[in-house]
């Protein structure tokens, strides 16, 4: 889930440049939470660790043509990694990189 907000698109309008589909500068909280619970399958010798992440990030979104448009973004956040068959826990840090 990654909810977004475009923060330059009136500011894009009044000097006359594209604003369809969403073509401007944008914040995002990238958010994901991964779990065995939603595995579906009949090997029980794989192991799905489970994980929470959330990752703020920055993007640029724009429109070539009428029906094609490319994007990049960056993000710096937090990911934790719940170990449910040992003690140890653990957090780090997550990047968000597309292109």
């Amino acid at each position: 889930l990654e909810p977004r907000f475009y923060y330059n698109l009136n500011k894009r309008h009044n000097k006359g440049k594209r604003i369809d589909g969403n073509s401007g500068n944008f914040i995002s909280l990238k958010t994901s939470y991964n779990s065995d619970l939603f595995f579906i399958g009949t090997n029980e010798d794989i192991h799905l660790e489970t994980d929470f992440m959330v990752i703020p990030t920055w993007g640029i979104r724009r429109n070539l043509c009428k029906h094609f448009n490319y994007e990049a973004g960056f993000g710096i956040g937090y990911i934790h990694y719940r170990e449910e068959y040992n003690i140890n826990n653990k957090s780090d840090v997550a990047v968000n990189l597309h292109a």
